[in-house]
């Protein structure tokens, strides 16, 4: 079997979209329609067994890392994730590193659990979207029960065995009016890695009402951001802004609705069919399915070459001579869906929030950058700002000098790349 000629994840599915919550926003329980016919969303230990070995075989670095999502995957119980390290450690090569993480509400995590996590080593990420009340307005069960609490008690007892666990917070209509408050939450329930992922779902209206606005979205990592960068940082790691931090530092970006091109995260769904994206599971989308073609195959076809590619393919004039176009690429094409100012279709919906964000950040990352290459510590510009700046401004005006150090205004130096 040959080996992928470049990198990649895939977000597996083996339980397809089951799931024991009915959140209102969740784009992936009618997911189920696909597959009318099937009477268990369970992925068999045949194709289990196909599906780990295709993915070790075709990875080509030296460490490989599975990525188990849903609808909720713990819904098959522990057993089926102890079969799965087995199948792993069976066809295991020699030199080769494997990791597992898993995306859980956490509603099903116990101590065996946990145990179990820390004993084979997974990472967990967990949904969560705030203080309870911003969190169960949207995230309930089938019964419309909340389960914020079931949560937070999912993250102490990981905290308590020592898994690794990010927070993954949808922002959505509701909680991107209380940003402050948000972040404290995480802070103060101990929360060391964090990611703010914004809803945008379409709707009669443009968007749904649960849908976060563009400029609020904007508005609300700003804020954050601001509290970040004067005491949190080194404490709590904000995924957005280590993303809009990478271009400054010479790194690609590792997030995928960032990169300039897409198609590298594919979906293995509980019966084998593999589609483009996570966001793009539909009939148009499926490449195949790894009972008949392997999946290294269909990632390396034509069609998610094409799918990948377009992303860049139909980036509107208005984003390709932005300002900080390589802090976001456009963003994710599925949120392409509004027209630029002169009107070309194209334009992502976040666009508004994404300049507000990236245009306020974009000194703080150079900054950031420079105490990197002098191999000095990054919480050094708490101390900086501190001493500097009084609350609320920014760290370098367009006239000012450049944060980077050339010796040029900022406006004729990195704000004009």
């Amino acid at each position: 079997m040959r080996q992928a000629s470049r990198e990649f994840q895939v977000f597996v599915k083996p339980a397809g979209a089951a799931c024991n919550l009915a959140c209102q926003y969740c784009y992936y329980l009618e997911k189920e329609r696909l597959y009318p016919a099937s009477s268990q969303h369970r992925m068999p230990p045949d194709l289990l067994e196909a599906y780990i070995v295709q993915h070790l075989n075709g990875c080509p670095g030296r460490t490989v890392t599975f990525s188990w999502h849903g609808g909720e995957p713990t819904v098959l119980g522990l057993d089926y994730f102890r079969t799965i390290v087995q199948l792993q450690r069976k066809h295991q090569r020699d030199g080769l590193r494997i990791t597992n993480g898993v995306q859980t509400n956490g509603l099903l995590l116990d101590e065996d659990w946990g145990r179990f996590f820390a004993e084979e080593g997974f990472s967990v990420g967990l949904s969560l979207d705030g203080p309870p009340d911003l969190h169960d307005c949207y995230r309930v069960s089938k019964g419309q029960k909340p389960s914020h609490a079931s949560a937070v008690r999912a993250f102490r007892m990981l905290r308590r065995f020592k898994v690794p666990c990010d927070i993954l917070c949808v922002v959505h209509a509701r909680n991107v009016r209380e940003p402050l408050r948000t972040y404290r939450f995480f802070r103060e329930l101990g929360a060391r890695a964090l990611g703010f992922l914004p809803l945008v779902a379409r709707g009669p209206h443009l968007v749904s009402e649960e849908s976060v606005p563009a400029e609020a979205y904007g508005e609300f990592l700003c804020a954050i951001f601001d509290e970040w960068v004067r005491r949190d940082i080194g404490r709590v790691e904000v995924q957005n802004f280590e993303e809009a931090c990478r271009p400054a530092r010479g790194m690609d970006h590792s997030l995928c609705t960032l990169r300039e091109t897409c198609g590298d995260i594919p979906v293995v769904e509980h019966n084998g069919d593999v589609y483009s994206c996570d966001h793009f599971v539909d009939d148009r989308h499926r490449l195949g399915n790894i009972r008949d073609t392997p999946l290294v195959d269909l990632l390396e076809g034509a069609a998610q070459r094409a799918f990948g590619e377009a992303k860049l393919g139909t980036l509107p004039r208005f984003c390709r001579i932005c300002d900080v176009r390589t802090l976001c690429h456009g963003g994710c094409p599925k949120d392409r869906f509004i027209r630029t100012p002169d009107g070309e279709d194209g334009l992502n919906y976040l666009c508004a929030g994404f300049l507000r964000f990236y245009r306020h950040v974009m000194p703080y990352s150079l900054r950031l950058a420079a105490l990197d290459r002098a191999g000095e510590p990054r919480d050094r510009l708490m101390e900086q700002l501190a001493s500097a700046e009084r609350p609320g401004t920014a760290l370098a005006g367009r006239n000012d000098p450049c944060p980077c150090g050339s010796g040029r205004k900022y406006k004729q130096c990195c704000l004009a790349k």
